[in-house]
C-alpha cells in the first residue's frame, strides 16, 4: 500500500506508517496538504497524519484538512515519541553548535537545549529532513533532533538518546482514506466527528447532552474557526462507543441540533504501548 506522509523517510511519520501498514510504501511530501491531495487524487491509498501529541496538542491543519477532503480515518496508533540528538559520524557532542529540528521537537527538548547553551537551535520543516540535510552537507558543527530511525536511515550517529523533556511524550496517528475504499472495522469502539451548532444559547449544550443521554463517553472535544465566517466554529469529537451501531445513533442524535455533522471515521481505539 502507498501511503503518504508528511516529511522525510525515518520521521516519526513513517515509523507510525509501518506500526499501521507492516509493508506500506512511503510516499514523502514536504506538505500535509499535498498528502491529502495524494490520497484525494489516487497518487497515494492512504495517508498517515499525526492528530495529537500528548504535550503539544492537536495538530489543528490536519483537522481543517479532514473536514475538507473526501475521506476516512480506519485506524488509529500511538507512538512514543524519544527525541535523540544526532551528529554526522565521527563528530562530537562538543563539536556542535547548531541543532536543527521541527518546531514542536525543539519546543519538547528545551532542558536538554537550556543545558547546552552552545547550542543554537533552528526550526526545520520535519525532523528526518534535517538529519537529511546534516548529512548531505557534511556539518561536523550542526546535529539535528530526530528519532533513532532517522539516524540509522541516513547514516548518522546518535550522540545523546532521549534529550526530551517528559517521558509522557506520545503522538496520536490516524490512517486515512479515500472515503469509497475506507473499511469500517467491526469491531469499533471509537467515532471521530465534526459538527456545527446553530448559532444560539444553549445549542452546544444540548448537543453534547444528546450524546451522553446514549451513554456515549466524550474523550475530546477541540474547536476550529469555520473559515471566512467569524465567531463560528467546528467541533471535532472523539467518543468511546460500543458498537458500531452506537456510531450510528450518535450521529442520529447529533443532527436536529447541528447545522452540519460530519462523521471522519470510526476506529479502534489505540492501546499506549510503553518501550524503555
Amino acid at each position: 500500500m502507498k501511503i503518504a506522509i508528511q516529511g522525510e523517510p525515518g520521521s516519526f511519520s513513517h515509523e507510525a506508517a509501518m506500526n499501521l501498514v507492516a509493508d506500506a510504501v512511503i510516499v514523502p511530501f514536504s506538505l500535509s496538504a499535498d498528502a491529502f491531495k495524494a490520497v484525494a487524487g489516487g497518487t497515494a491509498e492512504a495517508a498517515v497524519i499525526p492528530i495529537e501529541n500528548s504535550l503539544a496538542g492537536s495538530v489543528s491543519e490536519h483537522f481543517d484538512l479532514l473536514l475538507s477532503h473526501d475521506v476516512k480515518v480506519e485506524k488509529e496508533t500511538l507512538l512514543r515519541i524519544r527525541h535523540n540528538l544526532i551528529a554526522i559520524s565521527g563528530a562530537g557532542i562538543g563539536e556542535i553548535d547548531r541543532v536543527f529540528s521541527h518546531p514542536v521537537a525543539l519546543a519538547q527538548c528545551r532542558l536538554f537545549l537550556a543545558a547546552h547553551p552552545r547550542m543554537e537551535a533552528f526550526a526545520f520543516y520535519d525532523t528526518a529532513g534535517s538529519v537529511k540535510q546534516l548529512v548531505e552537507l557534511r556539518d561536523r558543527h550542526a546535529g539535528a533532533i530526530a528519532s533513532e530511525a532517522a539516524a540509522h536511515y541516513y547514516g548518522a550517529q546518535i550522540l545523546e538518546a532521549g534529550i526530551e523533556d517528559s517521558p509522557e511524550n506520545f503522538t496520536r496517528f490516524f490512517l486515512v482514506r479515500r472515503t469509497s475504499e475506507a473499511v469500517t472495522d467491526p469491531k469499533s469502539n471509537k467515532i471521530s466527528l465534526a459538527f456545527s451548532v446553530e448559532n444560539r444559547p444553549g445549542s452546544l449544550v444540548a448537543a453534547l447532552a444528546e450524546l451522553s443521554a446514549l451513554g456515549t463517553n466524550l474523550t475530546k472535544i477541540e474547536s476550529r474557526p469555520v473559515h471566512g465566517k467569524p465567531w463560528e466554529y467546528i467541533f471535532y469529537v472523539d467518543c468511546q462507543i460500543k458498537s458500531v451501531e452506537e456510531g450510528s445513533r450518535a450521529i442520529e442524535v447529533l443532527t436536529p441540533h447541528c447545522a452540519m455533522v460530519k462523521e471522519l471515521g470510526r476506529y479502534q481505539e489505540a492501546v499506549r504501548v510503553t518501550r524503555a
